[in-house]
């Protein structure tokens, strides 16, 4: 007996799909499997597993009331602290479980997008299983870009950043249970896709966008609005969804109240000049995914403004594109308006932490992106010749690069050192690496290359500071200080003299520069006139009477070669530490007397 033509299709297309989740699970293990060998990293990790007493402990009835009742890491999102509990009680503290974990989250939520892109997109107009299988070629590539692009690295190689695979989980089966009920709306698959809506903000707070996503939707491909009329139901439609959402975000806000950075550190212009090239900048990293790094400085107000002006009009210029073709090209329309909806909570406008833009923001807003390009590309070549192994092969040759990409990215990811030295090499003036580098070094053993980066990390910190606030004193007098201990001291001298001329009584910088311009190990950095000049007006001040003071001024007499001056100097420099009790700064004094009882100057060590 014959087999029926629609059975075979079916057998086909079933075939079709199941041999496409097994490719994706194929380019996902091939670039992230490494993992599983990784370390974790010290920047959340803590406080999300290892050095969190609550989690770390596994499954507990304790622990089951601290989620829900307590935020983690300064987020509220009880799904996700589950799962790192589940990861505990089955791996322990052990690395490689937690980090299987999250490859294989991501991996579900890879298949998952490809079948629910496929499902979505053969809601009309698609009666066959040929024509289903049309569809699911697009689907194929958003699917695998997704899997395997660079920019996902963090989100997956990052244990820390579990809520994004898991969210990502969630997204693709409210997607998939909002598709059912579009095709057959009814109580219960209402009632099912919203507790998947409900288990996604449990899991990541930007999760509360999505019912908006949902609107958009219901535009392409689900196409369920045909009106005003339409439109109005599909907006009630969504009201519970949206009550979810703003309780989550409440609960969001209340959590980081203290991580949330006020409008006195974080001007709002900034924040929008910030957000508008960010947008930009992600769309360059989705084409070029190069110099990508744990963590971005924000810039503060150092952005060129020209180029947040000409980030504001492409993303103004693209916004009016996509509405313009919204009915010739509905797809290019909805995956444009499904990037800005999902970044749109990580732009910074309301901002968590220091960081000017993320990798792991763009974990799902990026497939608007794809979708937007790979059904456009999909529409104009329909009436190519060979088009399908035309696009296969240009296709075979994008996701092979951007896996090899991906693939070294990864490895950066390995432990805390690679990863922080990592951001030092592709970003600048970066603190939060440098001060993350000195601690994973100083835990090797590695104590003077922990100095160094530790210090840099300080000259950093004042130096934005002094970006924004360039009349702090106080802060300029400590940035000298770090520069002279760099060997920068040219740096240090002009921080002093910049200083001298806001505040020409400024006590510190006319000690510390009298001192350097005496003592420095460098011949043509010293001047002993100008010392001696800044130190007796340094001692003329209140305060100037500090044993410290009169030992630079003793130090520049003997520069100059008075070093009668310089003795007697020295000798009060000492009666005053003897009888502060000072015993280390006495012994100090006594040695630099020595010195200038033989005729000698002092001179500084040179800086390590």
């Amino acid at each position: 007996m014959p087999i029926a033509p629609e059975l075979i299709n079916q057998r086909e297309d079933h075939q079709f799909a199941v041999a496409v989740c097994v490719f994706l699970s194929v380019i996902v293990w091939l670039v992230f499997a490494q993992t599983v060998g990784h370390d974790f990293i010290n920047f959340d990790d803590d406080k999300y597993v290892y050095q969190n007493a609550e989690v770390s402990r596994g499954l507990t009835l304790d622990g089951f009331k601290w989620l829900i009742t307590h935020s983690h890491a300064s987020l509220w999102h009880p799904l996700t602290t589950l799962s790192h509990m589940i990861d505990c009680q089955i791996y322990g503290l052990r690395p490689a479980g937690h980090h299987f974990t999250n490859v294989l989250l991501h991996n579900i939520a890879v298949m998952l997008l490809f079948l629910v892109l496929r499902a979505m997109t053969s809601v009309k107009g698609q009666s066959n299983a040929s024509a289903a299988r049309t569809s699911g070629w697009p689907s194929a590539f958003v699917a695998a870009i997704f899997a395997i692009h660079p920019m996902r690295v963090e989100s997956v190689a990052w244990v820390a950043e579990r809520k994004d695979v898991l969210s990502g989980v969630f997204l693709m089966l409210t997607l998939a249970a909002y598709t059912r009920y579009a095709r057959a709306p009814n109580v219960a698959r209402y009632l099912t896709m919203s507790a998947f809506v409900i288990c996604g903000l449990m899991s990541k707070a930007t999760f509360v966008t999505v019912p908006i996503v949902l609107l958009l939707l219901d535009y392409w491909p689900l196409r369920r609005a045909t009106g005003f009329k339409a439109w109005r139901l599909l907006v009630l439609e969504k009201v519970p969804l949206l009550t979810f959402a703003a309780a989550a975000s409440a609960a969001t806000i209340f959590a980081q109240t203290v991580t949330m950075a006020t409008l006195d550190q974080l001007p709002l212009l900034w924040r929008l000049k910030n957000a508008a090239v960010s947008v930009i900048i992600y769309l360059r990293e989705m084409v070029w995914p190069a110099d990508l790094a744990i963590f971005y400085p924000h810039p503060h107000d150092q952005l060129n403004m020209s180029l947040v002006i000409l980030s504001a009009v492409l993303v103004a210029a693209i916004t009016i594109l996509a509405f313009l073709v919204r009915r010739k090209r509905p797809y290019f329309f909805v995956g444009w308006f499904w990037f800005l909806v999902l970044v749109a909570p990580v732009l910074g406008i309301f901002q968590a932490g220091l960081q000017a833009r993320a990798d792991r923001f763009t974990y799902l807003p990026h497939i608007g992106i794809t979708v937007a390009l790979a059904w456009t590309v999909a529409d104009v070549t329909q009436q190519w010749r060979h088009q399908r192994a035309i696009l296969t092969s240009i296709a075979s040759v994008i996701i092979t690069a951007l896996m090899v990409c991906a693939w070294k990215q990864t490895t950066y990811w390995r432990d805390s050192i690679s990863v922080w030295e990592r951001a030092l090499a592709v970003t600048s003036n970066n603190q939060t690496a440098n001060q993350n580098l000195a601690v994973a070094l100083w835990d090797r053993g590695k104590i003077s290359e922990s100095h160094i980066h530790s210090r840099a990390a300080e000259i950093i910190h004042d130096q934005t500071t002094l970006k924004d606030y360039p009349f702090d004193i106080s802060t300029r007098d400590d940035l000298g200080v770090l520069l002279i201990r760099s060997g920068d001291a040219a740096g240090a001298i002009q921080q002093w003299d910049v200083n001298l001329q806001i505040d020409p009584n400024d006590g510190n910088a006319l000690n510390n520069l009298a001192w350097v311009l005496a003592t420095y190990p460098t011949d043509s950095v010293r001047n002993g006139k100008r010392a001696v000049e800044l130190a007796e007006k340094a001692v003329a001040l209140p305060g100037g009477e500090a044993p410290i003071v009169s030992r630079t001024l003793a130090a520049a007499y003997a520069e100059v070669g008075d070093f009668s001056k310089a003795i007697t100097t020295a000798q009060r420099a000492v009666e005053s530490a003897t009888a502060a009790q000072n015993t280390s700064l006495v012994e100090t004094l006594r040695h630099e007397l020595s010195l200038y009882e033989t005729g000698k100057p002092y001179r500084e060590k040179p800086s390590d």
